[in-house]
């Protein structure tokens, strides 16, 4: 049965994260705060793309911010931008929260991803070179339901990506905007591949980042889960390279159907070493959602519940 669910689904995930992403150079709309543009964002790192920073409603030089980066930042704000007509509606979110006075003030960093490259750049680098040649020249082979290579032909790049991120882009953000500067007060946000990339980030950079919200994180890497060592690369990975639960909060979730069905065999496992590792209520929390699908339109509905976790008073 779960073959059939894998085969079922892979169709969805090719379509899905072939298209989903598609760099766009339309500028979102927000129903609150104001956006920024940083067009053509150049890197030493990784390739050329655009930076959308969201700030509140009545933001002021005179008091600092915490900053949440985002990945796939050209779907976060406006569905009438994006490929398939939703969006994250991270700004209704967070300016809803913060009216509320449930969460602190922050500001969000929308990364958009290339889709040539989007795969090799939140596909964490390091578990995958733990892995034998012979998986790894396996892992590279793997194609998507529709033929195309997984990896459009690259080589994995987080560690690139993530240099980038914490070289480039936040020296930028911490010049240009009023925001606390610390790890208390920044986060790293995304969903399945980007949720990798993100539980990635808060492993390998625990100094920077204090949180990470990974929401239906791509545990299999590729588009099968049968004779697919990455899962357990993962795992194992982070039973070495979790950051200390003292300081640091991660949250996971993940859905029953579509995509999402692929993650409840797996996040369970990922909760055993979490525990394992010290991590209570307190500073971790998975969430499995019944009958939710892997889109943004899933992710919006319960895109209050990490915020308030990472960012709450």
């Amino acid at each position: 049965m779960l073959n059939r669910l894998i085969m079922k689904n892979t169709i969805l995930l090719g379509l899905l994260l072939v298209s989903q992403f598609v760099f766009s150079q339309s500028i979102p709309k927000v129903v609150s705060g104001t956006l920024h543009r940083i067009e053509n964002f150049k890197s030493n790192y990784v390739t050329v793309r655009n930076i959308d920073v969201w700030l509140p409603d009545n933001y002021s030089t005179s008091k600092k911010y915490a900053v949440l980066y985002m990945h796939d930042g050209q779907m976060l704000f406006d569905a009438e931008t994006t490929w398939n007509k939703q969006a994250w509606d991270v700004d209704d979110v967070l300016s809803k929260l913060t009216k509320e006075k449930r969460i602190q003030e922050v500001i969000v960093v929308g990364v958009a991803s290339d889709s040539q490259t989007r795969h090799i750049d939140y596909f964490p680098q390091k578990p995958f070179e733990s892995l034998a040649q012979t998986q790894q020249d396996s892992i590279y082979n793997a194609n998507r339901s529709n033929g195309q290579s997984v990896f459009h032909n690259g080589k994995i790049n987080s560690d690139n990506y993530l240099k980038f991120l914490v070289e480039e882009l936040k020296p930028m953000i911490d010049k240009t905007y009023s925001v606390y500067t610390d790890q208390k007060h920044t986060f790293i946000a995304g969903s399945s591949m980007g949720g990798l990339i993100s539980m990635y980030a808060i492993c390998e950079y625990p100094k920077v980042f204090g949180g990470a919200i990974c929401m239906s994180t791509h545990w299999p890497g590729i588009f099968s889960l049968e004779h697919n060592p990455i899962p357990g690369a993962f795992f194992k990975y982070l039973k070495k390279h979790l950051p200390n639960p003292k300081n640091h909060k991660i949250y996971f979730d993940y859905g029953t159907e579509t995509l999402d069905a692929l993650y409840v065999t797996l996040q369970p496992q990922v909760d055993e070493i979490m525990q394992s590792k010290g991590f209570t209520a307190t500073n971790w929390m998975t969430q499995k959602f019944e009958d939710a699908d892997h889109s943004e339109k899933s992710w919006n509905k319960r895109l209050s519940i990490p915020m308030q976790f990472l960012l709450g008073n």
